[in-house]
Parts: structure tokens; sequence; C-alpha cells
């Protein structure tokens, strides 16, 4: 079956009114909070700081249409809710995906060159339980 034009039109825009929305917990945004400051104690330049912040803060728009990119976080496979990362530069995006509301969440940003042991944190995992 050919599609026709306005039948292309509509399919495409009703998968972009699917995409799925970014939410931050609140631990994942006083995470980019740290990283700013340690970026910007050690550079002694706030525009470096921010460069770097602002690649974590645009990673996830990359998901929007696509949230299953990411690889699962085998380290929280034990939970009941799949997390997934991506990463950018040296840190793990881990986020969640509640399909039922398009949301992804990120519910931390783990700098890869700590213990892995580290990401399993109750304050770290326990914090996509809700999406609000």
């Amino acid at each position: 079956m050919i599609l026709k034009m306005e039948d292309s039109k509509q399919l495409k825009n009703f998968f972009l009114n699917m995409a799925y929305k970014i939410v931050w917990s609140e631990f994942s945004e006083q995470q980019i909070d740290e990283i700013f400051l340690y970026y910007q104690e050690k550079s002694k330049s706030y525009n470096v700081a921010q460069k770097i912040i602002t690649k974590i803060l645009l990673a996830p728009d990359r998901l929007i249409n696509n949230p299953r990119i990411g690889q699962k976080e085998l380290s929280l496979m034990y939970k009941n809710i799949d997390y997934h990362y991506i990463v950018e530069s040296n840190y793990k995006i881990i986020y969640s995906i509640n399909d039922d509301d398009f949301q992804i969440k990120i519910v931390d940003i783990f700098d890869t060159r700590q213990n892995p042991t580290k990401i399993e944190r109750e304050s770290r995992i326990n914090l996509s339980q809700s999406y609000s």
C-alpha cells in the first residue's frame, strides 16, 4: 500500500506528538549543581564549568524519540524499575522510562571514574519510584 502525502504527514505528526518528556529528579539536579561547582573550582572558570554542564543537560534530548537507545544499567537490575543510561563525557546519565506518561526520568548523574558500587546507594535508586 502506498501512502498518500497527507497520510504521511499525519503519521509523522502522530509520532512527533508521541515524543517523551525529560523529567529531572531532585537528586539529579543536585548532582548537576555539584558537578558545576567542582569544575568551576577546579578550572577557576565559570565558562568551562558551564560548557561541561550544558553537554550533560543536552545529552538526554537524544532519548526523546527513542528512549531505549541507552543501555540497561546492570548494577540496578534487581530493582522493580528498569534503569538505562547514556554516557556524556565522564558521566553516566541514568534514567527510567514511563511509557504510560511518555516520560523519561533522569534519576542520577554518575561520574564513571568513581567506584561503580556507589551507584547502588539508596538515595540514588529510590528516586524514580514516582513521576511528577
